[in-house]
């Protein structure tokens, strides 16, 4: 869920001012590790996947994901655009075939692609590595490279075998993706210069091909051959927006090849080779538009310790929204999000009192009290705003400190904006002390919390692509709705409020 709030705030942030975007992604359904687990379960892939899709929207709904289209790279339209671009490479010649070695499991009588194999990298010696890419020190590498390789099936070793294969000429590649990655200044620079050290290496051309059984789309004129699961995955980005394209009248290629589009990714650490490299020459081989930002984020960690069911720090979002309010997790993970690829830690302990001394203590406390406060003593009624040019200016500037921290995606820094304005506001609100100032001048005490107001209704715009059920939640208490960031501003001085509620409720018992 790290990648899909990362996301899905930036995506309602664009919202927010407007733009016009299309949030987009497809369960990735193809390869070695869908067979496998289809037939541990004793079901077909195509059954494994629309299980595994059915939860993963159900998931997606509870954390509030907004995807526009949410699809399968199993698809008639990720085939289309796969054959496509294959043909377009093929004529363009960068698609070759030769002989080659292949792992093959005589004891399971098949050839092992990439997870049905493993072994020592060949480059870390890390043990139990797949066949394509170590976890450990990401390299990428073929199944024959393994050291000491043994079947993932039934453990015995394996032997090599003589096989035709498709291979993707990266090779021709390496100038192209070096002038690309040095004049996108949007990519993150130690990501760069780890792709710089991989070309400087020497870029092998890639093996697009596995031989069957494999669950995947078969190659043109082939019986046994199929695409090997990178080739059609990141084709499924170009898929799924064709899905949605085609439902509401619109044209894949004002997306995907257009110059007034702009392209983001948001991937994991573990896949910048295919990202940075494999995908961004296919596009350039076959003639469509490169990525505008791939944006790589860490890995998440429970308690300082890698996710581990045996220790009892692994979960799944259905666990996790069962215990918590979903949006406190948005709100948290938020808070450490930035364009650095740092690992992000889910400690209990930090999460309860982010939720409790930040969201609770400060923002949600900050609002019910002004608007509680007004009800009760005003009926909600604004009449005026108080002259404070110094408080106003202030959180003017922070406001334009938010949009620049989300637009650079250092969600951090917007939240740590976002927190300011509300201190600013809490401070207004006490050291003007309301409740004695109405006794004196209850007209001075209206315009107070009028301007107190007007913060409130600033803050459930800015934290809108955070927590977008609380911020509609305090808008309908101020009696608005659907506010965009036009709208920021201080021009609430004639308007009646709703009736005000605790929005956060402060966590009790934090426990894994």
């Amino acid at each position: 869920l790290v990648e899909y709030i990362q996301v899905d705030i930036f995506v309602r942030f664009l919202r927010l001012i407007e733009e016009d975007v299309l949030f987009v992604c497809a369960d990735d359904t193809h390869g070695a590790p869908i067979e496998i687990k289809s037939a541990e379960l004793g079901i077909s892939p195509e059954e494994l996947i629309s299980k595994v899709y059915d939860e993963h929207v159900k998931d997606f709904k509870g954390f509030l994901i907004s995807f526009d289209n949410y699809y399968t790279t199993n698809s008639p339209e990720n085939k289309h655009y796969s054959d496509l671009i294959f043909e377009r490479l093929r004529k363009n010649g960068f698609i070759y075939t030769k002989d080659i070695e292949v792992t093959y499991c005589e004891h399971c009588k098949r050839t092992l692609p990439d997870r049905y194999v493993k072994g020592k990298c060949p480059k870390c010696k890390a043990p139990d590595q797949y066949g394509d890419v170590c976890e450990n020190c990401n390299a990428a590498y073929k199944t024959i490279d393994l050291i000491d390789p043994y079947c993932a099936i039934c453990k015995n070793k394996p032997i090599r075998k003589t096989s035709k294969h498709y291979f993707f000429k990266l090779s021709k590649f390496s100038n192209k993706l070096e002038i690309w990655l040095k004049k996108n200044k949007n990519l993150q620079p130690e990501i760069k210069n780890f792709v710089f050290n991989w070309i400087k290496n020497g870029l092998e051309d890639w093996n697009i091909s596995r031989d069957g059984p494999y669950f995947g789309f078969k190659i043109p004129g082939e019986e046994n051959k199929y695409y090997y699961v990178w080739l059609d995955a990141p084709i499924g980005y170009i898929a799924s927006t064709d899905n949605y394209c085609t439902k509401h009248g619109l044209k894949t290629e004002d997306y995907w090849n257009s110059k007034d589009a702009v392209i983001y990714h948001f991937i994991g650490k573990d896949i910048i080779y295919f990202h940075f490299l494999f995908w961004p020459a296919m596009l350039m081989g076959s003639g469509f538009s490169l990525p505008h930002d791939i944006v790589v984020h860490g890995f998440l960690t429970v308690d300082g310790e890698k996710m581990s069911k045996s220790r009892g720090t692994f979960f799944t979002a259905k666990e996790f929204s069962e215990k918590y309010n979903p949006e406190y997790l948005r709100f948290y993970y938020a808070s450490f999000l930035s364009k650095k690829m740092s690992d992000i830690d889910l400690s209990f302990k930090d999460f309860a009192k982010k939720i409790n001394n930040e969201l609770a203590a400060n923002i949600g406390n900050f609002c019910y009290r002004v608007l509680n406060f007004h009800n009760r003593q005003f009926e909600g009624v604004v009449d005026g705003i108080d002259d404070n040019p110094v408080l106003i200016d202030e959180i003017t500037n922070e406001i334009e400190k938010a949009k620049k921290f989300y637009s650079e995606l250092n969600l951090n820094e917007a939240m740590r904006s976002i927190l300011y304005i509300s201190s600013l506001g809490n401070k207004y609100f006490q050291d003007n002390e309301p409740w004695k100032l109405v006794k004196e001048d209850k007209e001075q005490a209206q315009k107070v919390l009028g301007l107190c107001v007007n913060i409130c209704r600033n803050l459930s715009i800015l934290i809108q692509p955070i927590m977008p059920d609380f911020a509609a939640k305090l808008q309908e208490q101020l009696n608005e709705k659907d506010l965009k960031w036009k709208d920021l501003g201080f021009g609430i001085v004639k308007h009646k409020i709703g009736k005000d509620q605790i929005l956060v409720q402060k966590l009790e018992e934090v426990e894994r």
